[in-house]
């Protein structure tokens, strides 16, 4: 594959990973407006890799003491807490991982990956944001998010799997409605990323196991490294620019996309 190519999937994914932004729409995107090929699932697998990465790191004090907390968690107990983030986060997967079955069994995934309904997703689920960025309160912390709330942000969760919705895009929506914090609604969207894409990342990467070769491995190493730099970039832009701004300007985004990709589907 160009390095071209590959660098513009791994910028692509690393940037709108975790920006309210859709990342599967835009990939989907990049071959289907600027006919490249498609990068396949290989390279959709490293940069999932990278982006991984990138937010366990930032996310270091978070994610310490969770791993630290599994064996509690693995015999039954959440009496810290590490083991009680490690459960809430594991809940919070559950409705994603059914549901993306669900839709890989009956082929649905593929029949979703159309421009047109990136475009309605990107415009509706971007007013929803802004709805629920205004109208919520502002009153919980990520200190406060409970099982019941780990159940509900999950079902949020599972809804990203329509390409142009934004995984970080619907959590965060959930998170504002639920009374959180912008900051903290973005760093337990963050977290709940964790567990989502290492499902999907394992879930990709046994279909493309046995097809690895060397060219594509090397491929696969370059286009995670640049996805590792360019999501540690969006996260910490993101992280620091929420203290002073709304989701304002990712809405704004947003709807110039969905209205553009409409004109270009209609056109």
């Amino acid at each position: 594959m160009p390095i071209f190519q590959i660098f513009m999937v791994a910028v692509i994914q690393g940037i709108t990973e975790f920006l309210p932004i859709s990342s599967s729409g835009h990939l989907i995107l990049l071959p289907a407006l600027t006919g490249m090929a498609d990068q396949g699932q290989a390279i959709d697998v490293a940069v999932h890799v990278g982006t991984l990465a990138a937010v366990m790191l930032f996310f270091r004090a978070d994610v310490g003491p969770a791993l630290a907390g599994l064996p509690r968690l693995m015999r039954g107990r959440a009496d810290t807490q590490g083991a009680r983030l490690a459960l809430l986060l594991v809940v919070a997967t559950i409705p994603v991982i059914l549901a993306g079955l669900m839709l890989k069994l009956t082929g649905l995934d593929d029949a979703l990956r159309s421009i047109t309904v990136i475009a309605w997703a990107t415009i509706f689920f971007g007013l929803l944001l802004w709805w629920a960025d205004q109208r919520g309160a502002i009153e919980k912390t990520a200190r406060d998010w409970t099982l019941r709330e780990a159940i509900t942000l999950g079902l949020w969760q599972a809804v990203a799997l329509i390409p142009g919705t934004s995984r970080s895009g619907i959590t965060i929506t959930g998170a504002r409605i639920l009374g959180y914090q912008r900051h903290d609604a973005a760093r337990l969207s963050m977290l709940m990323s964790i567990p989502t894409i290492m499902a999907s990342g394992a879930l990709l990467g046994l279909e493309v196991a046995m097809e690895a070769d060397t060219a594509l491995l090397r491929d696969g190493a370059i286009a995670a490294a640049f996805a590792f730099v360019a999501a540690l970039f969006a996260l910490s832009l993101m992280m620091r620019l929420l203290r002073s701004v709304s989701f304002t300007p990712y809405v704004i985004y947003r709807l110039g996309l969905g209205l553009a990709l409409l004109w270009y589907a209609w056109g």
